[in-house]
């Protein structure tokens, strides 16, 4: 038993906590929990005493470590009870991530198969907000684990996703026979399709390596069969890395051949990580022949593709939250047809009996209008959900940038016909990047949702406040002129220097740079607006941070390119920093 839960024990790199000895218990904790089962009982004790004042993460993970040692001791039903809990609790994705997984490897203990594969699809349904590679590896062994409990041994599927998750952990085994074992496994059972992928992981060792010679012959030789497969993913997985390989070889045409291949697969991978990978790579060709039109032309398409990805994978959250409205809405449906169906059972039977059951009838009628009433509730509820979650930004609950540009327009479109005046105030988190590579995108997003909290106190109904990019707000001010804009902004900053971190764990100082425009200069266009403050925001920036500038017509223009009211201003660098992405990632 101990074997089988030691493929689910995921090493936790524990962050340092702002209560140091607890920190300390918790790191002997995990690497104790499978190798000295004594040592990891008395630190529990300790971690579980009155003495401990652990953060709200750091109880957690103590939550998620009796969950594992009750499992450990025998007490499986026990042990699925507690990481439920805590997958009910927790806001981190990663332990949410550990507790499926260790209630998965319970059930596959004790013989609950069907239990345990339902917990295992909402498990890995959460693998893609999982940060640590090595997390989501034992979170497919943990599948492995179940499959091979109920007889379906995918050792081909298994073996791959392994290495693939070697690969991008630059961590692969100095020896080629393990991988080459895979391959072999998968052409046994006649799955081209993963023995060929598998062949790309082992090219883009080689190339690693230095032995791209060697990755071009192995890829060349079963190009044919790739090709066999008619499957576009696989097809230009093996395609784009060869022109990668034969660029690198000084082979421009060939490179130039199997770039344009990968790039004429079809829409259906055109913003796919190969096809992004072969743009790139045609404009390398371009450019070392020194055909600067045909260069630009590539590097553009591959901006295209590249944008394309990263819209694809935001898109996907949303589309996995759409698509599970959708099917309890098809329930509830099948469920309210169920239920009619069952009245008008009962209803011809009623008609068969006397006048004495008449009332029977009648109470069962109006049961059936309950429930369509219920449904009725039920689904503008639903529907109501949707309508928030494609305005409102899911980790700040402000606007999200496109709601926020509907409304300020319709608000501007209003100003102007009544005389009024209206202001724009745009602002900037100062190192922010810094907040997060120091304590953790966790605590990025608890500042993030900090700041939003605070300038909304300041927001009246009528005015508009959104989030527009990753560490990036702005406020519509309905009705105000620069000068109380300017002021408010002012009281905005200091609110924000006031903000205490210390209820993430972590002690710093949040400070914002912003810039503010107004009607009365600006016009009553969104897009000059939002160019005027994001232009002042930026001088903030340059001048030192922690500052309000404001718009004024003699200011000059050529500092920044003019913003387009299509697209609002994105995370973009300050004065040196690298572009910052969303906190929530």
């Amino acid at each position: 038993m101990s074997a089988l839960l030691g493929l689910v024990a995921i090493l936790w790199s524990p962050a340092l906590f702002a209560i140091e000895p607890v920190s300390v218990l918790l790191e002997q904790a995990e690497r104790a929990r499978s190798s000295d089962t004594a040592e990891f009982q008395r630190l529990m004790q300790q971690l579980n005493s009155k003495d401990a004042h652990p953060t709200r993460l750091q109880a957690e993970q103590i939550a998620y470590l009796n969950a594992y040692l009750v499992s450990f001791t025998g007490h499986l039903d026990e042990g699925i009870s507690q990481a439920r809990s805590l997958i009910e609790k927790t806001r981190d994705p990663d332990l949410k991530f550990r507790a499926g997984a260790l209630i998965v490897n319970n059930f596959a203990l004790n013989g609950r198969y069907n239990e345990g594969l339902r917990q295992l699809e909402q498990t890995l349904a959460l693998a893609d907000s999982v940060k640590d590679p090595a997390l989501r590896e034992h979170g497919w062994i943990s599948a492995a684990v179940l499959y091979n409990q109920i007889g379906q041994f995918q050792l081909c599927f298994a073996g791959y996703y392994k290495f693939d998750s070697l690969l991008k952990l630059h961590a692969l085994p100095a020896d080629d026979a393990p991988l080459l074992e895979t391959i072999s496994t998968c052409d046994q059972a006649g799955e081209i399709v993963m023995a060929n992928v598998a062949r790309v992981t082992l090219a883009k060792k080689w190339m690693g390596l230095g032995k791209s010679d060697q990755a071009i012959v192995m890829l060349q030789s079963h190009l044919a069969e790739s090709q066999a497969t008619h499957y576009p993913r696989v097809i230009s997985e093996v395609r784009s890395l060869l022109a990668e390989l034969l660029f690198a070889q000084g082979d421009l045409k060939g490179a130039e051949a199997n770039a344009r291949a990968t790039t004429q697969l079809g829409s259906e991978i055109a913003t796919t990580p190969p096809v992004v990978a072969a743009f790139l790579t045609l404009y390398k060709i371009a450019d070392k022949r020194g055909d600067t039109k045909q260069a630009l032309a590539t590097y553009k398409q591959y901006a295209e593709a590249e944008r394309g990805y990263l819209e694809e994978v935001k898109a996907r959250e949303l589309a996995y939250h759409l698509v599970r409205q959708e099917a309890k809405q098809k329930n509830q449906q099948i469920q309210l047809l169920d239920r009619q169906n069952r009245l008008l059972q009962l209803q011809q039977q009623v008609d068969r009996q006397s006048a004495q059951n008449s009332r029977l009838l009648m109470l069962m009628f109006a049961l059936g209008a309950c429930l369509v009433g219920f449904w009725g509730y039920k689904t503008r509820r639903m529907h109501a959900a949707l309508r928030r979650m494609a305005e409102i930004d899911a980790l700040t609950g402000v606007y999200n940038r496109h709601h926020f540009t509907l409304q300020s327009e319709k608000c501007l479109v209003a100003c102007a016909l009544a005389g009024e005046p209206a202001s724009l105030v745009m602002f900037d988190l100062d190192h922010f990047k810094t907040i997060n590579d120091s304590y953790g995108h966790s605590t990025g997003d608890w500042v993030l949702k900090e700041v939003a909290e605070t300038c909304q106190a300041f927001c009246r109904r009528m005015d508009h406040f959104g989030r527009i990019g990753g560490e990036e707000f702005a406020i519509l001010l309905h009705g105000v002129d620069l000068h109380a804009a300017t002021r408010l902004a002012e009281d905005v900053r200091v609110k924000l220097a006031a903000i205490n971190s210390q209820e993430s764990g972590y002690k710093f100082t949040v400070t914002g740079s912003f810039g503010v425009s107004a009607s009365s200069l600006s016009g009553y266009d969104l897009a000059k607006l939002l160019a005027h403050a994001d232009l002042m925001l930026y001088r903030a920036k340059r001048e030192g941070r922690n500052r309000v500038r404001t718009y004024a017509p003699d200011m000059p223009i050529t500092l920044r390119p003019q913003s387009d009211l299509s697209t609002l201003p994105s995370p973009h660098p300050r004065d040196g920093e690298a572009a910052e992405s969303p906190a929530g990632g």
